[in-house]
């Protein structure tokens, strides 16, 4: 089973699924929520089709620890997800989670106009990635 993490947005979701021994994530999707109204139906087809039996959802926390609008629109979402597909559902501090992936996108020289279509998704799997981590040393 695998688990998938996912960065939520107003105009994108970024998603990202764990390899089956949970020990490394990678990048899998990017959902354009203009163009795909139904998010919640777009994830139930990929976590039926890959056995995803856990979500991380990136959890926007401002810099001094404190939670803004964004992040209660995200848990409003975590609600949604957790109703809808009855999957343990965590939440991750994603702060600088998408800082981090333009820098690696930066650094490994893809223009800015194809980051714009794989930020997200790379920022989806930093934040599974940190999420197995933590659990894996707890």
């Amino acid at each position: 089973m695998r688990q998938m993490g996912i960065d939520y947005g107003d105009v994108r979701v970024g998603i990202a699924l764990s390899d089956l021994l949970g020990i490394t994530a990678q990048s899998y999707a990017v959902i354009d929520r203009n163009k795909t109204p139904d998010v919640l139906e777009e994830l139930a087809t990929i976590i039926r089709e890959q056995e995803v039996s856990e979500i991380v959802v990136g959890l926007p926390v401002n810099m001094n620890g404190t939670l803004g609008e964004r992040a209660q629109k995200t848990a409003l979402f975590v609600d949604a997800l957790e109703e809808r597909f009855g999957l343990p559902v965590a939440t991750m501090d994603e702060r600088l989670s998408t800082v981090s992936a333009h820098r690696l996108l930066s650094q490994g020289d893809v223009s800015s106009k194809k980051r714009k279509h794989v930020v997200d998704k790379l920022a989806a799997a930093l934040i599974l990635q940190a999420y197995m981590d933590k659990k894996g040393r707890s």
